[in-house]
């Protein structure tokens, strides 16, 4: 007989399925991805730390999981980085069957490696509903132990956790400097959970990038002579999970970073810690952003692209507020299922960023084109 599983929200909520998973336990922030493909992408998405991610797409599995070979950069070529980032899945139908002339091993086998839990049969329609009405919930995956298999029979003592309590980025980002030579350009890129799509547009583009720790003080190193290049041509900040309003060491070296007056591009995370920097403040969205469907317009009288309509990819569960921006700053892109905040741009300095990802992977590429911009601000 298949395992039994339940998903237990704190509201006392449980739903049960079969485990296709790790076999063991645990505990995070419940949200759901109305994204119809891409999930080796999205789960090895750094920005997906700490939550256990539902599925609304209801079949999944059916092409498997790639090998994991890498590029010249030594960069995994399938994969959004070194390894799968959430905490549990929940999916409606999970096949067992794969079928990909890419594809290496089943999904179920990838997340047993990487002691990930996951459930299938579950009515996802149901449980996305749910968090629509209430919002991101906390929840936990609790492995049954009973042959009766009865929901009762669960019993585990995995406390509920949030992780937007912890410094979720100071986990996901590099220990050190790395650089990746090109061209005569040089960016440096804060790496808060980067996205390995992020540094392969950058270098596609011929940017020398020196990749840095997230609380890297770079102006600092410059100033000491430590830092590993001469000077830099620009500052990129990149996508990555948790709550922005806890990166203080980070706000505090993009201060400094403003006052250079180098061009400035920010994507998610990015956007926020950009505007965090500059005086702004965020709040935490009722169920985030989390699909490659969103649509997005550029709502700049000034814009080139003024009133265009994007498709995006996302991933995020905070937002910044617009009142809270400066008289120096503008409002770029808007969210048009909810009106929120997809962008901000200073009106005299070249400083921009997006709450979306341009770099995709998965989802469309219509904004891609966001990279060439920063690039000729360069």
């Amino acid at each position: 007989m298949p395992k039994q599983a339940t998903l237990v929200l704190k509201d006392g909520t449980t739903l049960q399925g079969e485990s296709f998973g790790a076999d063991l336990p645990c505990a995070g922030e419940v949200v759901f991805n109305t994204g119809m493909m891409g999930y080796p992408e999205s789960f090895t998405d750094p920005s997906y730390r700490g939550q256990i991610l539902t599925l609304t797409y209801p079949l999944i599995g059916n092409y498997g999981i790639p090998g994991e070979c890498k590029d010249d950069d030594n960069l995994p070529k399938h994969f959004e980085s070194n390894k799968p980032h959430i905490r549990g899945l929940i999916v409606s139908e999970y096949s067992e069957n794969y079928s990909h002339w890419e594809a290496k091993k089943s999904l179920a086998d990838w997340l047993k490696k990487h002691k990930i839990p996951a459930i299938t049969g579950i009515d996802t329609r149901a449980l996305t509903q749910k968090l629509r009405q209430h919002g991101t919930m906390l929840g936990k995956i609790v492995q049954q132990t009973s042959k009766a298999g009865r929901v009762e029979d669960a019993k585990d003592e995995t406390p509920f956790e949030d992780p937007n309590k912890s410094n979720l980025v100071a986990e996901v980002s590099i220990k050190k400097p790395i650089l990746y030579k090109r061209g005569p350009k040089k960016v440096i890129a804060v790496d808060c959970g980067m996205k390995h799509n992020i540094l392969r547009s950058l270098l596609a583009r011929n940017l020398t990038v020196l990749k840095t720790p997230w609380d890297y003080d770079f102006i600092e190193a410059q100033r000491t002579g430590t830092l590993p290049i001469e000077d830099f041509n620009g500052i990129f900040l990149s996508n990555g999970p948790g709550d922005p309003a806890m990166l203080e060491p980070l706000h505090k070296i993009i201060q400094k970073a403003l006052k250079l007056k180098k061009p400035i591009f920010g994507i998610c995370l990015g956007n926020q810690i950009l505007a965090t920097a500059a005086g702004a403040t965020t709040y935490k969205l009722k169920f985030g952003h989390r699909a490659q469907n969103q649509p997005c317009q550029d709502v700049d009288p000034d814009s080139p692209s003024f009133k265009r309509c994007y498709v995006t990819s996302q991933n995020h569960g905070f937002a910044i507020k617009d009142e809270s921006l400066s008289k120096d700053w503008k409002v770029w892109l808007k969210n048009l299922n909810d009106d929120t905040n997809e962008g901000i741009r200073h009106k005299t300095l070249p400083y921009f960023s997006c709450q979306f990802h341009p770099e995709a992977t998965p989802g469309p590429t219509d904004t891609e084109h966001f990279f060439d911009e920063f690039v000729g601000m360069l």
